[in-house]
């Protein structure tokens, strides 16, 4: 059984002063998820690596990047789940926490519950001696800046969403070499957001979804829309009626923006390895890795204008250790146009 990892960096209007360093950091979130696939790790152990890295990089929103809320605070939303099990655990709104997606793996570990929010996730952590963050260590200065123009713009989250002035989620999802699948997503959630809301990264069958008997999901895009859909189960779906896995994604985001106007990405991939990273947003940062070859989009991230809407692909070499490269198929990663 092949072992595949694949991460994504948030679906949204990305601008050029950020493509550069979001490639790079998808690119080495995927080799650390990988490396320890590489090694004989489980995916559940893959994904939160790949995240938490992710998490790490501000660069992304998550953790360390995260964006701010209408009062100018950070709340952060996880979750991972356990497609050999089923088990889940998940955070909402939680603040001073740098690396959300472990948290939300203590919850699915250490209680008996699913999600936890608020101040009840920040006590949970707290109980369990989880390591925390002041808040201003989270927040760049670049977050700061962007954040001050999102209220003088004074638009809603959608028109935010579909501007340069919004971060989206991380996700990552992953097959081991014993066919378990596993995803976890990962997010600050839209910048000046309204006190409490809470998206899709979180809730178990939009943000994400796991189970070894189709596949692994995560999704990022439009929040509200995605919850509407409840997109990551709804690509499961369309895997267990027998669709390819690129098929299964890019009917889900088609069925989002013809349903209710939401645009967004995922990634998949099936437990006989199988994936798929597509997008209905200006850009996506995404990046897999399977049998020691790291593959990413070439160039800034934009789509190719071509009948067939496939990616040309990038080799890296070097990246994952002493992994020998190989070929891919080129259809195993397809683009969906926006104009449907």
């Amino acid at each position: 059984m092949k072992a595949v990892l694949v991460v994504h960096g948030g679906a949204w209007a990305i601008p050029d002063e950020l493509a550069e360093a979001s490639v790079k950091g998808v690119k080495a979130a995927a080799s650390e998820g990988y490396r320890v696939l590489g090694t004989g790790g489980s995916a559940l152990d893959a994904v939160e690596k790949a995240v938490r890295a992710m998490e790490d990089n501000p660069v992304f929103d998550a953790g360390h990047g995260a964006v701010l809320n209408a009062d100018g605070e950070v709340e952060l939303d996880a979750i991972i789940m356990d497609g050999q099990t089923l088990g889940s655990g998940a955070v909402s709104c939680v603040q001073n926490i740098a690396n959300p997606v472990s948290l939300a793996r203590a919850v699915m570990e250490k209680t008996d519950h699913v999600m936890l929010t608020s101040r009840g996730a920040n006590l949970f952590a707290e109980r369990i001696g989880f390591k925390t963050a002041p808040t201003e260590t989270l927040v760049t200065a670049y977050e700061r800046r962007e954040w001050e123009k999102a209220k003088e713009y004074g638009a809603g989250v959608k028109e935010l969403f579909r501007s340069q002035l919004c971060h989206d989620t991380v996700g990552a999802v992953a097959v081991d070499s014993c066919g378990n699948v596993a995803c976890a997503t990962s997010t600050g959630g839209i910048r000046n957001k309204m006190v409490g809301r809470v998206g899709d990264s979180p809730v178990i069958g939009a943000g994400g979804y796991a189970d070894n008997r189709s596949g692994a999901v995560s999704c990022t895009g439009h929040g509200e829309s995605i919850l509407k859909v409840t997109l990551a189960r709804l690509i499961i779906f369309h895997i267990e009626q027998g669709k390819e896995v690129e098929d299964a994604v890019e009917l889900s985001l088609r069925y989002m923006d013809e349903r209710v106007h939401g645009g967004g990405g995922a990634i998949a991939v099936s437990p006989s390895g199988q994936w798929a990273a597509t997008f209905t947003t200006e850009r996506m940062a995404w990046a897999a890795a399977e049998q020691g070859t790291l593959w990413t989009r070439r160039g800034a991230l934009q789509r190719q204008q071509r009948p067939d809407w496939t990616y040309d692909f990038e080799e890296v070499t070097g990246c994952l250790g002493t992994l020998t490269t190989t070929a891919i198929d080129e259809k195993s990663c397809y683009v969906t146009p926006q104009q449907w």
